[in-house]
């Protein structure tokens, strides 16, 4: 691990580390460590000569070190449910929905659903008149954005209903938000 504190130290490549390997470094690291874990492991569930079983294996790794990133703030909590959302809803549309939690469509509207604190009617409402909002209600409009990313792509995944109906919402709503 690379560290300001012990600059000689050399930075090492987790790009070459197995997934077996990685898993056990994140439940130990914490910090840029586990953002360095996410993003490699992220990038070998991009990686298409791997078989899907592989893939998937790297993609709960990157969740897991997602998981596990510091900062409680409101924009912290909300980067890391946008990064969670966003690599969720890429493994449904390019590796196919299955019956493990993440990759269950129905699972992830209900987890988008529950992050969303704004109403879609209230958040287009708001936005109309943004430059006028104080900054911390501009920042949860953002944070509403940024969350709602994925619903273009997911929302072909869900069966007619109110859930979709909801998505459809939002997705419509998002186009409003600063």
């Amino acid at each position: 691990m690379s560290s300001d504190a012990d600059p000689d130290r050399a930075v090492r490549d987790l790009s070459t580390w197995t997934v077996g390997r990685l898993e056990t470094l994140t439940a130990t690291q914490q910090g840029q460590e586990l953002e360095r874990i996410r993003v490699v492991a992220q990038a070998h569930v991009y990686r298409s000569g791997e078989p899907r079983s592989a893939r998937l294996r790297w993609a709960k790794l990157s969740l897991h070190a997602n998981a596990r990133l510091p900062g409680d703030s409101s924009w912290s909590r909300a980067r890391k449910t946008r990064q969670n959302f966003a690599l969720r809803t890429w493994v449904i549309d390019h590796l196919g929905p299955d019956t493990d939690p993440d990759w269950e469509p129905a699972v992830l509207v209900a987890d988008t659903l529950a992050a969303l604190t704004l109403d879609p009617d209230r958040a287009v409402a708001l936005a109309a008149r943004w430059r006028d909002l104080p900054v911390g209600q501009i920042g949860e409009l953002r944070r509403h954005k940024n969350m709602t990313a994925h619903l273009d792509r997911l929302v072909d995944f869900v069966p007619p209903g109110p859930a979709r109906d909801r998505l459809v919402t939002w997705t419509q709503a998002r186009t409003h938000l600063p």
